[in-house]
């Protein structure tokens, strides 16, 4: 009873954060750290923020 419980809290929580924009955070996240790097740094997070927004 308790292990099904469980598992009905975990599907209602994933469903809750699905499309939500806790899950693009870590990748903002590293984005807006890897556009501080000098001559790569966009070049490199374009990829992250193209991602990020698909996720949104």
């Amino acid at each position: 009873m308790i292990r099904s419980a469980r598992l009905v809290l975990c599907m209602v929580t994933a469903a809750a954060v699905c499309g939500c924009g806790a899950v693009a955070l870590p990748l903002r996240a590293t984005s807006a750290v890897v556009k501080v790097v000098p001559v790569a740094g966009n070049v490199v997070a374009a990829p992250l923020d193209v991602t990020a927004g698909v996720i949104d």
